[in-house]
């Protein structure tokens, strides 16, 4: 089993900046992909940016150029650079991680969430 927790939600100012952090903890084999999601209220999760193993990073439309997403070490893998923060990108942040199983097949697991609040 892998735990996950994230960090470095706040609240910030429009045009701000935050990272945010998702420590690991657990047995973590093989990471086959790593992601970030958000929820806003009212809303469904949806993808911001992934970033497989070995392949390239893919981001939603809407914090292409803003974000960027970055992996670590095993301990922390998956980071979330946030720049240019607009009030639109506030919401709860959540960190999943694709594991690869020994003998086959896939483990998704998610962090708690962090909450990202964009106001001024």
């Amino acid at each position: 089993q892998v735990q996950l927790v994230e960090s470095g939600g706040g609240l910030v100012q429009p045009g701000g900046s935050l990272r945010l952090s998702c420590s690991a903890s657990g047995s973590v084999l093989s990471i086959y992909n790593m992601s970030w999601y958000r929820q806003a209220p009212g809303k469904q999760r949806e993808l911001v940016a992934a970033i497989p193993n070995g392949g390239s990073t893919n981001y939603a439309d809407s914090v292409k150029g803003r974000f960027t997403i970055s992996r670590g070490n095993v301990k922390n893998p998956v980071y979330l650079q946030m720049n240019s923060l607009k009030p639109e990108d506030t919401a709860v942040y959540y960190c999943k991680m694709v594991t690869r199983r020994v003998l086959g097949g896939l483990d998704e697991y998610w962090g708690q969430g962090t909450q990202v609040t964009v106001s001024s």
